[in-house]
C-alpha cells in the first residue's frame, strides 16, 4: 500500500466541489478498489440525539446493520471509547456484530469534529491478521480530512 499516493487521491476527492455524500462515497469506493484486503468500507454517524450510529455511505456487500446501538459491536464500542479499534480476528471478540461469515478482521477509526466523536470509518476484511500501523495511520488521516468537510 502506497499511503502517499492514497493520501493524494483522498486530497483530490475532498477538494471536489461536491456534496458531502458524494465525497464520502468516493472515499469508500477508492479505498475498496485500491486496497485489496478492504472488502467493505463504510461511514457510520451518530443518529441525531440518539445513542446509536446510522450507516451512511459504504461500498461492499449490503448489511442489515444500518443502526448500531452505542456499546454494541466494534463500531458501537468505538462510539463509547472514542479510540481506534483494530480487531485482527473477529472470532476472538465477544462483543462483535457479524456482518457476514466472510469477515475475518475489522478496523474502526473515530471521526472528531470540535473534539466530539460524530462518527467513524469502518473497514471489514475477509482476511484475518491483515491490518497494520499503516492502515491505522491512513485511516486516521482520512478521518481528519473528512472532519473538516463535516464541520
Amino acid at each position: 500500500m502506497d499511503t502517499n499516493t492514497l493520501k493524494n487521491k483522498i486530497e483530490s476527492i475532498i477538494s471536489l466541489n461536491d456534496t458531502k455524500e458524494f465525497i464520502l462515497q468516493a472515499i469508500c469506493d477508492l479505498l475498496e478498489s485500491e486496497i485489496s484486503y478492504y472488502d467493505w468500507v463504510g461511514f457510520y454517524f451518530k443518529n441525531g440525539d440518539k445513542n446509536e450510529l446510522k450507516l451512511a455511505q459504504y461500498t461492499g456487500e449490503e448489511t442489515e446493520h444500518t443502526i448500531i446501538p452505542f456499546g454494541k459491536g466494534i463500531c458501537g464500542q468505538v462510539a463509547v471509547s472514542n479510540k481506534n479499534f483494530v480487531v485482527q480476528d473477529v472470532s476472538e471478540q465477544e462483543n462483535y456484530i457479524s456482518c457476514g461469515w466472510k469477515v475475518k478482521s475489522e478496523i474502526v477509526i473515530p471521526i472528531f469534529v470540535n473534539e466530539e466523536n460524530i462518527g467513524q470509518i469502518d473497514i471489514d476484511s475477509h482476511t484475518a491478521n491483515v491490518f497494520t500501523d499503516k492502515d491505522e495511520e491512513l485511516l486516521e488521516y482520512i478521518c481528519k480530512k473528512v472532519a473538516k468537510i463535516l464541520e
